[in-house]
This record gives structure tokens, C-alpha cells and sequence, in this order.
């Protein structure tokens, strides 16, 4: 019966009791959010006002997926995602889950006003608008499970760097938002409703798909079953009724993603994309290298399992989380720059401090710079900039308008892997050192955790080897009697 709390003592905070939520908190978060969002748009007006021309956004860091993205995949020709055919591209139709092709169809629907030479900016500018509110969304409910902690953990998403450098690349806020708001939920003891939230951010974005694992794992240990029975309910009906329908009547068009995903070779950002330029061979093999990710993370994944079920106290829900979701992002053959928002609110709640937290951002703020300034020298077919080069042209005050070296990317590459491997090591040694954990004390123990929060263990590998190594003891006794 270890889950932080001994027999006899109070079982955790109640429904209703402290969760980083008093009223005064939410004009802060929601405030200073609101305009990282406003300078997140300021930093891309630099390539606006060159209609994203890539080797402008490229050379001045300012890409997005969102204004090419309304052009290519036919949003300007009215096309419905899913059900319209794409002409004359190899793509054939809408590549992102159901719900993000779907928030562009709304965010088409509302730009129709505009005329056609101002209807693709006006796209970018809505779904830009969206997207900050979702940011908003995101921090007030990272600070809402936050405990004690709340106005720490909701300012680290709010005045994140890598927030302002990312939120507007591609659609990840959605999936994003959603899933803090089903954290949210089930910090509130609603698993239905954190299960429902939980589904919609799966058919906004696959990886929240992952924290099933970490929310099973933690109610099996506390036997929390019914909570987690309605949680995957409540995922199941939820992802169902937003998939089903384009399943029934635009089969091939819900399946791109998922043959996408799969087709699709090793990307920049990857660890692959390093491996494959230093000699490991067959990585061009799409069967050996998702055997070889897939299998990856699923050694990782046994390894969290086991440590969820091992631990000396049963492990915060946020941790878990990220967890899971690094084993899945560190072996995976796509890396984006806006993926770091998917970890963002995660951070902020498993290690709410400040020095590793600044070093990883720094780490991303070095790829984010570093794969537009490569893929710049790459569009231009030049070798780039070393990194003495680099650093000398950016002491300067200039940009390398060539780009940047391959050996400069890689550095950039390995940087923020690294940066991400530091974090789960110093997320794993809180688990099994909760003393060091600086969220816990002696009056809370999972802010986050709803129904988990202050509940007593009723399985666990450590509860195993109690109740087998008692009846070797009088076993043994007996024997010793005997002799």
C-alpha cells in the first residue's frame, strides 16, 4: 500500500480542492499567452509580406505549413478534405487526421468573404487567430493541474520561446489544447469527459493516442478501474463519432493519413536522418526502418511500464505521460520543429523547474533555427556556412543567406535530441527519488492525477514481492524448526 500515502492517513485532496485555480491567475496565463500569440504572428510577417516565398521564410526563420498548405492541398479550389480527389499531386488527398483537415475546411468556409488574391492570407491570419486561442486554452488548463504550482507551470507554457517560434508551422495546437483539456477533466475526477477530450485530440493528431498507456498503467496499480473504464469509453466514442462517418462515405480519403504515415521515409529532424548520413545502411527500406522504430519504442515503452508498476511510489500521471511520449518522439523517423509543443504543457507538470527546462528550450530554439537555415542551403544547392562561419555571421548581426552546413545541422539535430534525452533521465530519477520531486510534498501528491491522487496501491511489483517473499519467510522458518 504505497502510493505516497500511509494506511490511515487522508486520501488526497478531494474534487473540489486546490488546483492552481484561483480567478486571479487566469487574467496572467491567459494574458501573457495571448501575446506570445501576438508576437508568434508578428514573427511570421517578415515572410508574410513576401507571400512565403520559401527562400525568404527559410532564410529568415519564419516558415508555416498553414499559407503553402492552403494551395496545395486545393483549400483555395473550394476542395472538401477527404472526399475531393487532389489533381495533379502524388498526395491524392488531405494528409492530417479528421479533425485538422476539418478545421481547415471550417477556417475555408469563414475566409469565402475575402476576395481571391486575399482569401490565402486571410486563411492564414483566421487559423493563426485559432490557434492562439487554443494556446490560451492550453496554459490556463496546464496551470489549472498544476497544484501549488500553478502560476509556475502555466507561465512556462505561456512565455515559452519555443512556443512563440512554433505555434504557427502547422496545426499541432489542436491536437495540443485538447489534450491539456482532457488532463484537465480528469484532474477534475470526469473521466467520461476526460476520455471524450482524450479521443478528439486522437482524430486532431495521432501521439495523444499514446497516453492511454500511461493512464492504464496508474489505475491498475491503484485499482481505479471504473475511472478507467469510462475513460476508455469515453476515448473510444469520442474518436468513433468524429472518424466513422468519413470512414462510411470517403474511405480512401480517411486512409491517406494512416498509409502516410507509413509510407513515408526517414524526415529531417529524425535521429534516422543523422544514423543514415553515418553509415547505417538499409534505412531507406521504409519495412526495416518502421520495424526498427516501432520496435524501439516499444522496448521503451516495456521499460516505462515496468518502471510505472516498480517504482518505490506509484509515478505522477504527467510524468508518465511524457515519457511515453519521448520513447515514441526519439526513435520515430519524423521530427518536426513544432513537435516540441506536444511536450510543452507535459514539461511544465512532470519537472516544473527551471534550469533543465531553459536548457531544452535552448535546444530547440538551436534546431528551429537550424533546419530552416539547412534546408535553405539545400534549396540553393550550396554547402552552407560551417559553425565558426555561422556564429561569426550571427555575432555580426547578419543571416547566413547561403544556409548552413550539413555537419552544422547535425550539431543543431543532436542538440536538441540530447536536450529531450535530459529531461526524461531527470524525469525517471524523480520517479525513483520522489523526495526530489518537487511537486510533491507532504500534503499532495498528484495534483494531476484525479482519482489517482493520494489513492493507495493495490498492485504493484513492489506489493508482489511482499506477498511472495512472506510465504518463502515461513517457509524458511518452518524448515530451520525442523532441522
Amino acid at each position: 500500500m504505497d502510493a505516497g500515502v500511509k494506511a490511515g492517513e487522508p486520501v488526497g485532496r478531494q474534487a473540489g480542492d486546490d488546483h492552481g485555480r484561483p480567478v486571479r491567475l487566469v487574467p496572467v496565463v491567459a494574458g501573457l499567452t495571448a501575446f506570445v500569440a501576438l508576437l508568434a504572428w508578428v514573427q511570421k510577417q517578415p515572410c508574410a509580406s513576401a507571400s512565403f516565398d520559401f527562400v525568404k521564410t527559410t532564410t529568415r526563420a519564419c516558415y508555416t505549413d498553414i499559407y503553402p498548405l492552403y494551395f496545395v492541398r486545393g483549400l483555395n479550389d473550394n476542395l472538401v478534405p477527404y472526399f475531393d480527389r487532389l489533381p495533379g499531386v502524388d498526395m491524392e488527398y488531405v494528409e492530417y487526421p479528421v479533425l485538422s483537415g476539418a478545421l481547415m475546411h471550417v477556417v475555408n468556409l469563414l475566409v469565402q468573404p475575402f476576395g481571391d488574391d486575399a482569401r490565402g492570407m486571410a486563411f492564414f491570419n483566421v487559423t493563426a487567430l485559432l490557434l492562439g486561442l487554443l494556446a490560451v486554452v492550453t496554459a490556463l488548463a496546464t496551470a489549472y493541474v498544476a497544484g501549488r504550482r500553478s502560476l509556475r507551470a502555466g507561465l512556462m507554457v505561456a512565455l515559452s520561446p519555443a512556443l512563440l517560434l512554433t505555434a504557427y508551422i502547422n496545426w499541432d495546437l489542436l491536437a495540443v489544447a485538447l489534450s491539456a483539456l482532457a488532463l484537465f477533466a480528469w484532474a477534475s475526477r470526469r473521466p467520461a469527459w476526460a476520455g471524450v477530450l482524450l479521443g478528439l485530440a486522437i482524430a486532431a493528431k495521432f501521439y495523444p493516442l499514446l497516453f492511454l498507456g500511461p493512464f492504464v498503467l496508474l489505475c491498475v496499480r491503484a485499482g481505479q478501474w471504473r475511472a478507467m473504464g469510462r475513460l476508455l469509453a469515453g476515448t473510444a466514442c469520442a474518436w468513433a463519432a468524429v472518424n466513422v462517418p468519413i470512414m462510411v462515405l470517403a474511405w480512401d480519403g480517411w486512409l491517406k493519413f494512416y498509409s502516410f504515415s507509413q509510407e513515408r521515409g526517414v524526415d529531417w529532424g529524425s535521429i534516422f536522418f543523422f544514423l543514415q548520413d553515418h553509415g547505417i545502411s538499409g534505412l531507406d527500406d521504409n519495412t526495416k526502418l518502421n520495424t526498427l522504430g516501432t520496435g524501439t519504442f516499444l522496448v521503451l515503452a516495456l521499460g516505462i511500464a515496468v518502471l510505472a508498476l516498480a517504482a518505490p511510489r506509484r509515478p505522477r500521471l504527467p510524468q508518465l505521460m511524457f515519457l511515453v511520449l519521448v520513447a515514441f518522439m526519439l526513435p520515430n523517423k519524423v521530427w518536426s520543429p513544432q513537435y516540441v509543443l506536444w511536450l510543452l504543457p507535459l514539461v511544465a507538470l512532470a519537472r516544473p523547474k527551471l534550469p533543465a527546462f531553459i536548457v531544452w528550450q535552448l535546444g530547440e530554439i538551436v534546431y528551429f533555427f537550424g533546419i530552416w537555415w539547412y534546408l535553405l542551403s539545400v534549396t540553393l544547392k550550396t554547402e552552407g556556412t560551417d559553425l565558426p562561419g555561422l556564429i561569426s555571421t550571427l555575432l555580426g548581426f547578419g543571416l547566413p543567406v547561403e544556409g548552413i552546413s550539413q555537419n552544422t545541422y547535425f550539431a543543431a539535430l543532436l542538440t536538441r535530441f540530447f536536450a529531450v534525452v535530459l529531461l526524461a533521465v531527470l524525469v525517471v530519477v524523480d520517479i525513483l527519488r520522489p523526495s526530489g520531486d518537487v511537486v510533491r510534498d507532504e500534503d499532495q501528491d498528484d495534483p494531476a492525477g484525479g482519482v489517482l491522487d493520494g489513492a493507495p496501491d493495490v498492485f504493484s511489483l513492489g506489493v508482489l514481492r511482499t506477498r511472495y517473499r512472506r510465504p518463502l519467510a515461513v517457509a524458511e522458518a518452518a524448515r530451520s524448526a525442523t532441522a
